[in-house]
């Protein structure tokens, strides 16, 4: 029998790190729902201490979520994991990620404790949140720069005190496979109660080496494997989920263990969070990029045309590509579009949100004959966004450019009922309409980040626009789709400035 590997996913706490991929209560629960139809053992939700809104989100998903044990992170102090331990409370199955750090420069130049002291509070720590779950998770931040006697005396401590998990972060993504691994098995042969411990690893991925660094510590005794969708997260971004099962799966000659993950659900679950977070995932990404089983030389055409299995190690459908069916027309009724919604795992709570996306589908219908998943998803994350703050909404827009004159656009814009008019110059036309805009809004954001990318293919294809704003050191992602990439752009736009607007902000810790 191969030993069961947890996949413990991190894309609403740490994925959410990433600068702009805050989410909202509702965002988080579509997200939630497909992890667990994806079989994800563990689901971290988030930091409730951070913020009311995330402690909401938290909570929200332990009370939906039957299947997967759903996690709260907090650093070592009462209040912390108090805070933790009340929003996991209507979980089935619920779990409290508590964690301080242990490296030398952490200890000194960010907490300003001595190594007794980061011992003394991890144990406290510990027993504290064993007074609300049995299932209590410890991480010593920055792992791979700690020393590894120091190391030792505190997991020894923390699994003494009833830390079912033990989790070791690679924090700052420093540490390389063969060093990483043997971190692991250094660890489990000299801490004598290792045993009574599952050993997790949580690896970022600033070499671009997160997913080695976790699938050698998984040949070196790791048994959970912390990790995200799309590899979501701060800076260059987390272990990515997907590759972590399939490599596993695919290498079954080679790994001991294997995961319970419904591996159809993995690109599904990529466009999902791609959509919400307005990241886009690059084409030659492992598993889930539009190139990933995409063969251009005619000899590899020629090798995969007579077997797959010369130039595919992996089917393409196994991982939920072709899934994606035509499901809706303009002649689709309401009942029909709910139940594909049901079908997606998105969750609409009032009639009258329900109305709303409904209008906005048979608008979309008669652009273009095909309505895909992925446009109900991209529709459906514009609603979510609309829905979190409308401070300014587009009401009507025009531009004209061409190769004899410059490019002009007109907008007009609604402010709390009030209708705002403006028109501008530009570059192009997405600078021109951006320049009217903001001569309404007046927000002083910096513009850091714009995207286009098609949701489908095809000519008629909706455009999904990715808009990246900054300002005061805040930054909000905003996203847009529609068959005209201006009116896309201009969506985007806006929905940035309203995050902006509604002055929504998470604080989390970095692990």
């Amino acid at each position: 029998m191969k030993d069961h590997l947890i996949i413990f996913d991190t894309t609403m706490r740490d994925g959410e790190q990433s600068p702009g991929a805050s989410m909202t209560k509702e965002e988080k629960l579509r997200i939630a729902r497909l992890l667990e139809k994806m079989r994800v053992d563990v689901i971290e939700a988030g930091f409730p201490a951070a913020s009311n809104g995330d402690f909401e989100a938290v909570r929200a998903v332990a009370e939906i979520i039957k299947d997967s044990t759903v996690c709260g992170l907090s650093r070592a102090n009462d209040k912390d994991i108090a805070r933790a331990a009340e929003a996991i409370q209507p979980a089935k199955s619920g779990r409290i990620h508590t964690f301080i750090a242990t490296s030398p420069i952490h200890m000194e130049k960010k907490l300003r404790m001595t190594p007794d002291q980061v011992l003394t509070d991890a144990v406290n720590a510990v027993r504290f949140a064993r007074k609300f779950t049995d299932d209590v998770e410890f991480s010593p931040e920055d792992a791979g720069r700690s020393d590894v006697d120091f190391l030792c005396r505190v997991l020894e401590a923390v699994i003494k005190e009833g830390a079912r998990t033990v989790n070791i972060p690679d924090t700052v993504g420093y540490t390389l496979p063969e060093q990483f691994g043997a971190l692991i098995r250094t660890l489990r042969e000299r801490i004598p109660n290792s045993d009574k411990a599952v050993w997790s690893v949580h690896c970022h991925n600033d070499l671009g080496l997160a997913v080695a660094n976790s699938l050698a510590a998984v040949m070196n005794g790791a048994r959970q494997v912390e990790c995200t969708i799309n590899g979501l997260g701060e800076r260059a971004g987390n272990s990515s989920l997907e590759e972590i099962v399939m490599a596993v799966r695919t290498r079954r000659d080679v790994f001991p263990c294997d995961t319970r993950i419904d591996a159809t659900q993995i690109v599904p679950a990529s466009k999902l969070v791609s959509g919400i977070t307005g990241f886009p995932v690059q084409p030659n990404k492992a598993i889930v990029g539009a190139n990933a089983f995409a063969h251009e030389a005619g000899i590899h055409q020629d090798g995969v045309l007579k077997s797959r299995e010369t130039y595919e190690i992996m089917r393409a459908e196994d991982v939920g590509w072709n899934a994606n069916k035509l499901v809706l027309g303009k002649h689709s009724g309401r009942t029909a579009f709910k139940a594909r919604l049901k079908e997606l795992g998105i969750e609409v709570e009032s009639d009258q949100a329900i109305n709303a996306a409904f209008t906005r589908f048979k608008d979309l219908a008669d652009k273009k004959h095909e309505i895909f998943d992925e446009d109900i998803h991209a529709l459906m994350s514009g609603e979510a966004v609309a829905a979190l703050s409308e401070h300014w909404k587009l009401v009507d827009m025009a531009q004209a450019s061409g190769t004899a004159e410059r490019p002009h656009a007109r907008v007009v814009l609604a402010e709390g009922g009030a209708e705002r008019r403006a028109e501008s110059q530009g570059d192009g036309p997405v600078d021109a309409t951006f320049k009217a805009i903001e001569s309404v809004a007046n927000s002083g954001a910096e513009l850091m980040l714009y995207s286009v990318n098609a949701v489908t293919q095809g000519t008629e294809s909706q455009g999904e626009v990715t808009v990246r704003l900054q300002k005061a050191g805040r930054i909000v992602n905003g996203v847009g789709a529609d068959t005209d990439i201006v009116v896309a752009s201009a969506k985007a736009y806006l929905s940035a400035l309203n995050k902006l607007h509604s002055k929504v902000e998470r604080i989390n810790p970095q692990l």
